[in-house]
């Protein structure tokens, strides 16, 4: 499939997406994405809180002296409160910065690991309703799909991260490359592995290795890049990509399975329990056991006709 085919592919899947959550009960699953978002909240403020509270009773401790008769100890320990005080605000303030750089960096990543189980989950159920396919639950199956996602995802963002820092090591050489150009070519490298992380649930179903799974995306770059888009997309607005990204992540995992059913067909995937097939076999153990009953009648009635005496 070719690169702007591919992409048309996994964009163009994200309102089949909708249209399959949506008629389908699946809306609930927006809800974790919700909560997710809350726990970030508190959990990010809560940190800082406590790392600042440390800061400024480390510095406190640091100006209790024993030696009264030294003498700047008294100047010193009345003083400590307004220090501690500014170096509380200095650790607050620094540790938001440094959270806004994290999830600016690696926020969609993030997002990937944490709802990796909920992502196998939706993607298996988008199959299920594409195709019937059944897969029964298993606890370690399970475990393994989020292991491979959160495996996938950091692989992911180590080798973006090294994009990262070729174009702007580059950029000190070809000046172009620091600006908007530079920022397109990273925004198409984020779509693509994100797209990746989203398609691979689907792959690993169909057992795919880690490695097979790559050359599968390479083989299909451009739906991968389409996949990702929209997620890409709101990573790159300013102070609420997070959040939204974590929406949008929904959407993305059931398009990346309906886009990837339109190139492979998900309904002859050998490792799934297909429910459409269920019928059929009994029709056929039935019309196989009518014929044994109508070949033992036979039998029998043949048996009496040898055995009856002539006239």
């Amino acid at each position: 499939m070719s690169l702007f085919k591919g992409f048309g592919n996994g964009f163009g899947a994200y309102g089949k997406a909708l249209t399959l959550i949506f008629s389908n009960g699946l809306w609930w699953y927006f809800l974790f994405p919700l909560l997710l978002n809350i726990f970030l909240i508190v959990a990010s403020w809560y940190g800082i809180s406590s790392l600042s509270d440390y800061a400024e009773n480390w510095v406190n401790d640091l100006f209790k002296f024993e030696d009264d008769d030294f003498f700047l100890a008294e100047y010193l320990q009345s003083s400590s409160g307004y220090v501690a005080v500014a170096i509380g605000w200095v650790v607050w303030f620094i540790s938001k910065v440094l959270l806004f750089v994290l999830y600016g960096l690696f926020g969609g990543y993030i997002i990937i690991m944490l709802m990796s189980p909920v992502f196998a989950i939706l993607s298996e159920k988008a199959e299920e309703i594409l195709t019937g396919n059944k897969y029964p639950f298993n606890g370690d199956q399970l475990m393994r799909d989020v292991v491979r996602g959160v495996v996938i995802a950091f692989r992911n963002m180590f080798i973006e991260f090294g994009y990262m820092i070729v174009i702007l090591i580059l950029s000190f050489f070809i000046p172009i490359l620091g600006g908007i150009i530079g920022t397109v070519i990273l925004f198409f490298i984020a779509s693509y592995f994100y797209g990746f992380a989203f398609i691979d649930y689907t792959n690993e179903r169909r057992r795919l290795t880690i490695k097979q799974s790559v050359k599968f995306i390479r083989a299909n770059k451009g739906m991968a890049i389409g996949n990702g888009f929209i997620f890409a997309l709101a990573m790159f607005i300013p102070l609420c990509g997070t959040t939204i990204a974590g929406f949008i992540a929904i959407v993305s995992v059931v398009a990346a399975t309906i886009s990837t059913h339109k190139i492979v067909d998900l309904s002859n995937n050998p490792y799934a329990k297909n429910k459409t097939a269920e019928p059929e076999t009994e029709v056929v153990d039935e019309s196989i056991k009518a014929i044994e009953e109508d070949t033992k009648l036979i039998d029998e009635n043949t048996e009496d006709i040898d055995g009856k005496p002539e006239d």
